[in-house]
């Protein structure tokens, strides 16, 4: 590990069977053991807490710990994260091996910090139904409301006869004839994310008692959605991820040959921008993907480059750290088909050069420069939630939405914060701001305030829909926000993709897809139309002045190019430097500190220029397939050209 370059060793997240086989006989010596071979070689240690996996015995002892399905089926053992985030017995465990461990090892020269858990809600286990998530949840609405009758009032429970006269009746949407109400989805959804954030904090605080100068932090998800990664942030040092690349990619509707084996770099590149921005700071990627993988539906090997590309791609986006799993290939268990960056026989695997490689030249480019992004993208996971429970057409993802706005803002080459609506905005030039769902009159308040400023604000479909209860507002969309768009939705429909969907811009012609919205624009200049059918001849998108500023009004799921042109006018107005030609998909800048790196993640090389005065820190004037090359300058002061687009 020394050799390669490797600086962090993490381990220990599933090891509790082996830390006490039985109860009270800890077994701690084979750690430190590693942990005084890992000192002397000048690594350092990440531990993990193991409360993935409780062992069999305690399970045993406690079998209430099991998640239960909203059908009542028990999760039972023989798995991982079987356990239940409300369940005061597995709590008091907890307690006891993280306490245990942290006392042994808390003056290890070489632990520098605590991962705890392993990725909340990995195989949809956020949101669990039993008879303790029931008590906890009827203690939450108590909290969370005056009275039932407050419950009843904010939820909307005449329809179908749904009042409740006590917080206990209140039981979790287990498994039901039809769809559970909206609002008891909705507030369920809250509190089980909620749930994971206490047991985090429960845990965190532990560790850090028995050493402050400890970190501590979490490995969460890629495009998870069950939980609020920004609340769990508050008690963390930095926020983690987990990066796997190709299997992401075969999420996607119709993957590129290119996408299959070295990933997209906007699935990717959204995910470091979240995780920077929920831990407010850099962020480290916990488990990076070393080579073939065992859980996507096809296991190609990464493209020849890839695994050096990724790291870099991320130092780029702001990661302090990354670092693979796994180093050896295991032999036995659920992940014999994980690779590792060595194989089974100890000889390297696909990913163990390019880790030396990465590892190598990061050591000698300056990466404590931080992402200083002029650009915010609004993310909300209760946004997020309520447009899951009513999506109101099979193609509508808020992730995806997202993702439109942020790979046109990244095709401009300008660095993007995604951060939550509550986010002091005001350093930003340009926000985008994409289905802002559930709303209140402050927020509207602070966007106001935030264009008035001379801010430049882009607002999306489905904005202004719904009250924080997810019940429909009064008012017309986008409602509260209607007076600062100067403009409000005279009718919407989620359009079959046979029928014809196409508007015009500044007198182009462009496509759209899955949601449109026929604007009244009272005050508003109409910038956009409808031209085929029904639609056709109704305002698309509008622009209002506001104060020194200005807000877009997009009432269309706009197709990429569409995009790009809106998100270039925005950063126009702005006065925020781009790209003076948008990148094709697989090429990305991003900035850090005084240098940008620049990313190759198609087959084809593309060649970069760079003012006169710069530097090249890593690479030359071609940047391969896969590749990726460093420049003292700006990213948007570079020109990039892939000979055909």
């Amino acid at each position: 590990m020394a050799e390669v370059g490797v600086e962090y060793v993490r381990m220990g997240e599933f090891a509790w069977a082996q830390l006490e086989p039985e109860r009270g006989a800890f077994r701690f010596d084979w750690l430190e053991t590693v942990l005084d071979l890992i000192d002397d070689h000048g690594l350092n240690a990440v531990l993990c807490t193991p409360t993935a996996t409780p062992p069999r015995w305690l399970v045993d002892d406690h079998p209430s710990i099991l998640q239960e399905e909203a059908d009542g089926t028990t999760r039972e053992f023989g798995s991982r994260r079987h356990y239940c985030f409300n369940s005061e017995a597995y709590r008091l465990e907890t307690r006891r091996i993280v306490d245990a461990l942290a006392d042994r090892f808390a003056d290890h020269p070489s632990v520098a910090g605590w991962q705890v858990d392993n990725e909340f809600g990995c195989h949809g286990t956020l949101r669990c139904y039993c008879d303790d998530c029931a008590d906890a949840f009827s203690d939450w609405l108590a909290e969370r409301y005056e009275d039932p009758d407050e419950l009843n009032e904010a939820w909307g429970t005449d329809f179908w006869s749904q009042r409740y006269d006590s917080f206990d009746a209140v039981l979790p949407p287990r498994h039901t004839a039809a769809d559970h109400h909206p609002g008891q989805l909705l507030d369920y959804y809250r509190f089980s994310s909620d749930s994971a954030v206490s047991y985090n904090e429960l845990q965190a605080d532990r560790l850090r008692a028995a050493n402050d100068e400890w970190f501590v932090t979490h490995n969460f998800m890629g495009h998870y959605e069950a939980l609020d990664a920004y609340d769990v942030s508050e008690s963390l040092e930095f926020a983690s991820w987990d990066s796997y690349p190709t299997g992401f990619a075969q999420e996607l509707d119709d993957p590129s040959s290119d996408e299959l084996v070295a990933g997209n770099p906007d699935q990717i590149g959204f995910n470091h921008d979240l995780y920077r921005s929920a831990g407010d700071g850099p962020f480290w990627v916990m488990e990076q993907q070393p080579g073939d993988i065992n859980w996507p539906p096809y296991s190609p090997q990464p493209a020849e480059g890839s695994v050096r590309l990724w790291a870099h791609h991320a130092v780029g986006h702001g990661a302090d750290n990354v670092v693979y799993f796994r180093w050896r290939r295991c032999l036995e268990g659920q992940e014999q088909y994980h690779s590792g960056l060595l194989e089974r026989d100890d000889s390297p695997g696909r990913g163990h050069d390019e880790a030396g490689a990465a590892a190598s030249e990061l050591s000698t480019l300056p990466t404590d420069g931080a992402v200083d992004a002029d650009v915010a993208l609004l993310h909300d996971y209760e946004n997020l939630w309520a447009t899951g429970i009513q999506p109101n057409s099979p193609d509508f993802d808020y992730f995806d939405h997202q993702r439109t706005y942020y790979e046109a803002l990244r095709s401009h080459g300008v660095d993007v914060d995604v951060v939550h609506p509550s986010t002091d905005l005001s350093e930003y030039s340009a926000v985008v701001a994409p289905t802002l769902y559930l709303v209140d009159d402050e927020l509207a308040e602070r966007l106001e305030a935030y264009v008035a400023a001379g801010g430049q604000l882009c607002v999306s479909i489905r904005s202004g829909v719904k009250d924080r209860a997810n019940k429909l507002l009064e008012s017309r969309p986008p409602g509260p926000f209607a007076e600062l768009v100067g403009a409000t939705v005279e009718e919407h429909e989620s359009r079959h993709p046979s029928q014809a969907q196409s508007v015009t811009y500044e007198g182009e012609t462009h496509a759209y897809h899955t949601w449109n919205e026929r604007l009244d624009a009272s005050e508003a200049t109409v910038i956009g139309e409808y031209d085929a059918g029904e639609p056709a001849g109704y305002p698309a998108i509008v622009r209002n002045e506001v104060g020194a500023g200005a807000v877009t009004y997009c009432g269309v799921w706009p197709s990429d190019d569409l995009a790009r042109r809106l998100v270039a006018d925005l950063l126009d107005r702005a006065e925020t430097p781009r790209l003076d030609e948008p990148l094709p998909s697989t090429v990305r800048v991003s900035s850090r500190g005084d240098a940008a790196w620049v990313v190759n993640f198609g087959s084809e090389p593309v060649s970069v220029t760079a003012p006169g005065a710069a530097d090249r820190l890593l690479g030359d004037e071609t940047v391969g397939a896969f590749d990726c090359a460093v420049v003292d300058a700006p990213g948007t002061a570079l020109s990039i050209d892939t000979g055909s687009r």
